[in-house]
């Protein structure tokens, strides 16, 4: 029956990560991918607090598989942020690539950090 809530939260993260790529790269006419790094550390945000609550005994592991595994994992995306790295260096934009690839892994684990502090604050 896990395997439910996996496909469960999937189901809400893939279109929440297209829905919100998409609003993200409406606001900013740049070749940074905003759209893709928004939903990274947003998801690593998710995560780590997820987490936080889960090692605290505040959540349980049915949730931590339906929003960590389905729906962090259908929202969150490292191959796209990869292509997308590739692509803006491909394209000649060699400093966006290295900005995208140190912004992107230092926003992610910043943001799996701040959650675990908030889920710490909220359940200690």
């Amino acid at each position: 029956m896990n395997w439910v809530l996996v496909i469960l939260g999937g189901m809400i993260g893939a279109p929440l990560r297209y829905l919100t790529d998409r609003a993200v790269r409406s606001r900013h006419d740049t070749d940074f991918p905003w759209g893709t790094f928004a939903v990274n550390a947003g998801g690593s945000f998710v995560l780590g607090t997820l987490t936080g609550a889960v090692t605290a005994g505040a959540a349980d592991s049915h949730l931590q598989l339906l929003l960590g595994t389905g729906l962090c994992g259908a929202l969150t995306t490292y191959s796209t942020f990869s292509y997308e790295t590739l692509r803006l260096a491909q394209g000649g934009a060699r400093f966006l690539a290295a900005a995208n690839a140190v912004a992107s892994v230092t926003a992610g684990l910043g943001a799996v950090y701040v959650g675990l502090a908030v889920a710490r604050a909220l359940w200690s």
